[in-house]
């Protein structure tokens, strides 16, 4: 019988032995001699290796999500929990003597992780040495910064015109010095789709800070509970992720591995430093020309805008970059990809962020009393901001994933500098004028991520708008009725829970009725597997049998 010969490249064989082809035998090159009686099971092997790929993918991918989301939304839930006790205990002017220092920590995590995070995901398989030197590399610019910004505590002070920010500032940039500790066993975690011990060691850490500062709190420690609890946050969340990640760290200072990334995770660094200086560029301002009065009110409203956005946001982190990361080879696919995840998250967000909007000045109210009163007002308008976060967030990990770094950090550099503009130009006007530019800002940016997605991957213009609008269109509509129906009812609590109940109620009901895809398949992942939504699934032996 004549043969010939094939040269094969590929990650695994499948026994021919096995009923299932489940068998796997590792092998990374291999010559060998095929039959014409061989070749058919060469074909069905390499089709079910696709299939199994993509399914595992697809599961993972669901799984990341489910996970995150759930995970996400009980830290917020407890986020929430604590924050409201807090609010009873701190004033406004408590909380912005925080706010104002939280830009520099900030900057200085994001110098001290450098990027690494996404770099390391980027590379299919990072080495030991590489882990290694990203590790010693956020050691010493962790210990380096702190020791600066120590110095520059009295300086800081200064600027603010308040001398209780020195000891407070020096406490709270611990945060940043213990994060360098558990940088690489979180990347490590986040590149390996290990969204569920990711999940356990955010919770974990929300739970155990949030009870160090309600005691705090409530024991008159004021300003203080803020910090301890910020500090504690960061100290469970590297012990926890040192406790589930495998990698551990040797004595060998070789950082060339790290410089060889650092061309890619640089770019990263002064994104995440520009974002950073968007998003607390009214922390610095109002506390600078308003008072810390004022720096509070509006950073307890941007507190609870955050907590809800990034109930869905988290999500998008955890597996957005890893997930298109595995696809980017495949540009359809590709497209399929990144425009499901648009459809989820427009699907949850809109109403999440809308319902807040509706509900956020009795909730202030309910909690806070009289003294939070501006924030209530302030947190329905900057829900807007929230509901864009996501959609910005997912365009990002789009940029990053296809390894355009320097795509994502001129699109976030540019809009930095269009806020810091507006914002000084605005500023004498008061904040609310600032707050409405900052809003209309963000939406408005994200023509300019749209256009990069058609650039890179052919996404059009109709197909976002398409995955977008229905999901704006159908919650305005349904919160602006919900708003109008329950606004003449006296009792703050009886508004709050009617609007919840029917906004939701309202949703989820046009949303089945609608026939809206993502809705069902939501439904098919949480669901069991005898549950009336899922119709059976062929196994992979039976579509490839039936293909025949």
């Amino acid at each position: 019988m004549m043969s010939y010969t094939l040269f094969v490249k590929y990650g695994h064989k499948i026994s021919k032995t096995s009923p299932n082809f489940q068998k796997k035998e590792p092998i990374i090159q291999q010559k060998r001699d095929f039959k014409k009686t061989d070749t058919l099971f060469y074909i069905k092997s390499q089709y079910i290796c696709g299939m199994m790929n993509e399914n595992s993918l697809k599961e993972r991918t669901a799984k990341g999500l489910i996970w995150g989301g759930l995970s996400n939304g009980l830290m917020q839930l407890i986020a929430a929990v604590f924050g409201m006790v807090l609010l009873i205990y701190l004033t406004p002017e408590d909380k912005g003597k925080v706010a104002v220092l939280y830009i520099f920590s900030a900057i200085a995590s994001a110098m001290q992780e450098s990027g690494f995070i996404a770099a390391l995901c980027n590379r299919k398989e990072p080495t030991h040495e590489e882990y290694n030197a990203v590790f010693w590399f956020n050691i010493m610019v962790s210990v380096t910064l702190y020791i600066i910004l120590w110095f520059c505590a009295p300086l800081i002070a200064d600027f603010y015109g308040d001398k209780d920010l020195i000891p407070l500032s020096r406490v709270l940039f611990l945060g940043f010095l213990l994060s360098g500790i558990g940088t690489v066993q979180r990347a490590y975690l986040f590149g390996h789709l290990m969204v569920k011990q990711t999940s356990i060691c955010s919770l974990t850490a929300m739970l155990v800070s949030g009870i160090v500062g309600v005691i705090m709190a409530a024991n008159g420690f004021a300003y203080w509970a803020i910090v301890s609890q910020a500090v504690c946050f960061v100290l469970i969340t590297q012990i926890m992720a040192w406790h589930f990640s495998p990698w551990r760290p040797t004595l060998s200072f070789n950082l060339a591995p790290a410089w060889k990334m650092f061309g890619f995770s640089s770019k990263l660094m002064l994104t995440n430093i520009v974002n950073i200086c968007n998003l607390h560029a009214f922390s610095v301002l109002l506390g600078r020309f308003f008072g810390e009065h004022t720096a509070g009110v509006y950073s307890t409203a941007r507190d609870w805008d955050d907590k809800a956005s990034n109930t869905i946001n988290g999500m998008v982190t955890g597996v957005a970059q890893p997930t298109l990361a595995q696809v980017k080879e495949d540009i359809g696919r590709y497209r399929q990809v990144f425009r499901k995840m648009m459809r989820f998250v427009c699907f949850v967000t809109f109403p999440a962020m809308f319902g807040l909007a509706i509900i956020a000045q009795d909730f202030i109210l309910l909690v806070g009393k009289e003294k939070w009163a501006e924030s209530g007002t302030m947190l329905s308008i900057l829900c807007i901001h929230g509901a864009v976060v996501p959609i910005t967030t997912l365009y990002s990990n789009l940029t990053i994933s296809r390894g355009k770094s320097n795509i994502n950090m001129i699109c976030t550099v540019a809009q930095c500098l269009a806020v810091w503009t507006g914002l000084l130009l605005l500023y004498p006007k008061g904040m609310m004028p600032m707050v409405i530019y900052f809003i209309g800002l963000n939406v408005a940016w994200l023509g300019i991520w749209q256009w990069w997605a058609k650039k890179l991957v052919g996404l059009r213009w109709k197909e976002t708008l398409k995955d977008i609008l229905p999901f704006l269109a159908f919650t305005l509509l349904i919160h602006s009725f919900t708003w109008w129906v329950t606004n003449d009812l006296s009792s703050l609590w009886v508004r709050m829970l009617s609007r919840i109940v029917m906004a939701a109620t309202l949703y989820a009901g046009i949303m089945w009725l609608s026939g809206a895809k993502i809705m069902r398949e939501t439904i098919e992942y949480l669901a069991p597997s005898n549950s009336p939504f899922r119709g059976g699934k062929k196994s992979h032996k039976n579509k490839l049998d039936s293909q025949e």
